[in-house]
């Protein structure tokens, strides 16, 4: 898909022909022109800086296509490195990657425990900002060696404490400035299915405007989209929020309000308490600080087979499968990645039965039904995504 750069500043350019190369693993400047709009004078000038900045290499020859082999250009693996962080209650998970968007090193520690930013930040963010320099010192890079860092957010937490007006990731704010200050590095914060989002969008090499969308799963759910090629955070910084999309009007009452939200009726904790509903031998208490390592053990046992776990996470299927099919129809999406650490015990089989939800719902004006896919990224996927943003936003 041609993508056309020629109004664009020279350091926007740059940036969007190094995504280009990056997307694309090895690209020769013939079909970098051809893919960013700009003349082949052109690509060659910013082809220039780019190799003499050690941001590109060239990796080698294309096939023959009539005349001589095309050089190759790739993104080199040792010019910049950005660290990743992803905060979550249960775990915290660091990655550093580098320009390739490569995990050079990652490192999961506890987590920082259920409460509003305000108080993760009083509790944790020293230890977090120690572990950091733990992980660069773990490669034996200095401070000044890494383009910064990348700061993966629950919005829920914030959502669930913040005044009226604040958005998403300004409760977070806080928690950016103890690690600026602490560790001495620039710092993005992101929320997480955003992050997971581009993190898997790069990983899969997706063009430009490609009708793929992220469900991270966690205590709730979001969902990360692409508008126009970027990411979309929505006017207020909350969009994706698909946990509170209403399914049953007259359904139980979810923490945000509302009734009958996709969280309340299919979120980890509705999974724990259908396992308990359902009979399972598990000793499960469903209390709030518990639901999540209750719903990894649900998770495990169902693909182990026991009935009742396996029955719990159908439920949630279901009704996950009616979300994302409401809002692939309003989006134009083809295909949903579903990742995070909520029900990432189940392996592959929660997407299997996601997807297999998904195929019941056929629109008329659909040729085939929604994809879901599980995700390629394991845990880390926000972490990665933070660290991506972290990298993009230094090369502007």
């Amino acid at each position: 898909m041609s993508t056309t750069l020629r109004s664009r500043s020279a350091a926007d350019t740059e940036r969007a022909v190094l995504d280009l190369v990056r997307g694309a693993g090895a690209i020769s400047r013939v079909e970098l022109a051809e893919r960013s709009g700009l003349t082949g004078a052109s690509i060659s000038r910013v082809v220039a800086r780019l190799l003499d900045a050690g941001l590109l290499v060239e990796v080698g020859q294309g096939g023959r296509t009539g005349g001589k082999r095309r050089t190759l250009l790739g993104v080199s693996s040792r010019a910049r490195h950005a660290a990743g962080l992803s905060v979550d209650a249960e775990r915290l998970r660091y990655v550093l990657v580098n320009l390739r968007g490569e995990v050079v090193a990652s490192v999961e520690t506890p987590g920082a425990g259920l409460g509003p930013p305000e108080a993760v930040v009083a509790r944790s963010s020293a230890r977090m900002a120690q572990e950091v320099r733990e992980l660069l010192d773990g490669q034996e890079l200095l401070v000044g060696d890494v383009s910064g860092l990348g700061v993966a957010v629950p919005g829920r937490y914030a959502a669930q404490t913040a005044r009226p007006g604040l958005r998403a990731v300004e409760a977070w704010a806080p928690l950016a400035t103890a690690l600026a200050q602490s560790v001495g590095l620039a710092v993005r914060l992101e929320r997480d299915h955003v992050a997971a989002t581009l993190a898997e969008l790069r990983a899969r090499r997706e063009p430009v405007g490609s009708g793929l969308a992220c469900l991270y799963v966690s205590r709730g759910f979001g969902l990360g989209i692409q508008v126009d090629g970027e990411l979309h955070r929505g006017s207020s910084g909350r969009a994706g929020e698909v946990g509170h999309l209403v399914l049953d009007a007259g359904g139980p009452l979810c923490w945000c309000g509302s009734r009958g939200c996709l969280e309340v009726l299919g979120g980890a904790a509705a999974v724990v308490d259908a396992a308990r509903a359902g009979g399972t031998p598990l000793d499960l208490t469903g209390e709030p600080a518990a639901v999540r390592k209750e719903v990894a053990r649900v998770c495990r046992a169902a693909v182990a087979g026991d009935v009742a776990c396996r029955a719990a996470l159908d439920m949630s299927a279901r009704y996950v499968a009616a979300a994302l099919v409401s809002v692939a129809s309003t989006l134009d999406l083809d295909r949903v990645v579903i990742t995070g650490p909520g029900l990432a015990d189940a392996g592959h089989l929660y997407a299997d039965l996601v997807r297999a939800e998904t195929e019941r719902h056929v629109r008329p004006w659909q040729d085939e039904p929604l994809r879901v896919e599980g995700n390629r990224l394991g845990h880390c996927a926000a972490a990665i995504g933070a660290a991506t943003l972290a990298l993009e936003a230094a090369a502007r």
